[in-house]
């Protein structure tokens, strides 16, 4: 997360406070796992948040620093940036410098941090210090749960999960009630077995997992992927016809109406309907910020257009850009 400053505040009856001002960011991993319900997240929605958290983590724990608080309400979506963002460093330490005694939550802890709690708590030393592998392990159930839409404290704190984690995983994956299983989804597998070793030393670190085959699949967001995170493109449907695409007149018509409606919520940047596949028939309004193109989505969603319901939908920014649009988004 960006810091923009930071300042002192006076007027409070306990003293001075220091605050941080931080940018504002949108939906947290806690809020997508509560709307994929047991469904599970998208695979598209998995590799992105992995790959965004483990390229923070890789630059964190590169320069020294261990998170220590890793969980899905600290990970967070920017619209502006299009990526994850990991915010809350509460309990991070300097590794070799640990201050903070008890660290990571319930249900996210590693094996090491949670013996090292315990100890703190009886007032004894710990003979070894958490490090950076502990950042793995939190990783590593959050993108099992994003999986398989099931919170999995009670299941890591079992004893099966001591003396079997890897059964439990391979069960997971296996199972019929994750809609995700029907995926060739091995990769991942794989990928979240080394951030969760037992032992710290065989643990993979943040650069290591980086370079997994999972993250080489290109997978496509489905529709509830980009209703739930923002860009500042905004996608809809449900508006033209066949018909209304072969008459030049009529199109030109219809475009200048879309853009006149869609610039009551903001200056808008690009507009594009494409004639032909991929794409056909769907519109894009590129805003000049994410803010502006939330305010259309929520406007426009269910609106009457030419007789129809509009969809909206974001959509990436990125594949926007390259003119990469998706035809197929179930």
């Amino acid at each position: 997360v960006t810091l923009y400053g930071v300042f002192t505040k006076h007027c409070s009856a306990n003293g001075p406070s220091r605050c941080l001002l931080l940018e504002l960011l949108d939906v947290s991993v806690s809020e997508l796992l509560l709307h994929a319900s047991s469904q599970g997240c998208s695979m598209w929605m998995i590799q992105h948040c992995a790959r965004d958290v483990l390229e923070a983590l890789a630059f964190l724990h590169h320069k020294g620093y261990v998170h220590a608080d890793l969980k899905p309400r600290n990970i967070l979506w920017s619209a502006e940036e299009e990526c994850f963002k990991l915010i809350d460093f509460g309990l991070s330490f300097k590794e070799g410098n640990q201050d903070v005694k008890y660290i990571q939550t319930d249900g996210y802890r590693a094996p090491e941090a949670e013996l090292q709690n315990c100890l703190a708590q009886a007032g004894l030393q710990s003979e070894t210090e958490c490090t950076s592998a502990v950042d793995l392990w939190s990783l590593g159930i959050v993108l099992l749960e994003m999986f398989s839409g099931m919170k999995l404290k009670h299941t890591v704190q079992s004893q099966e999960w001591k003396t079997n984690s890897s059964a439990i995983i391979d069960r997971i994956f296996a199972s019929e009630g994750v809609v995700n299983s029907a995926i060739p989804a091995y990769h991942l597998r794989d990928l979240i077995k080394s951030m969760l070793h037992c032992d710290q030393g065989q643990r993979a670190s943040a650069e290591t997992a980086l370079c997994s085959p999972f993250f080489s699949i290109p997978f496509a967001p489905h529709i509830e992927d980009l209703v739930m995170l923002p860009t500042p493109v905004l996608r809809l449907l449900n508006i033209l016809s066949d018909a209304s695409l072969q008459s030049e007149e009529e199109y030109e018509d219809i475009l200048e109406d879309i853009r006149e409606e869609c610039q009551k919520y903001g200056p808008v940047v690009s507009l594009l309907i494409p004639k032909e596949n991929p794409g056909k028939g769907q519109v894009f309004v590129e805003y000049a910020n994410a803010g502006d193109s939330k305010a259309a989505q929520k406007m426009l969603t269910g609106k009457i257009f030419d007789g129809k319901f509009v969809v909206a939908t974001f959509y990436p920014l990125s594949a926007y850009k390259r003119g990469y649009l998706y035809q197929n988004l179930l």
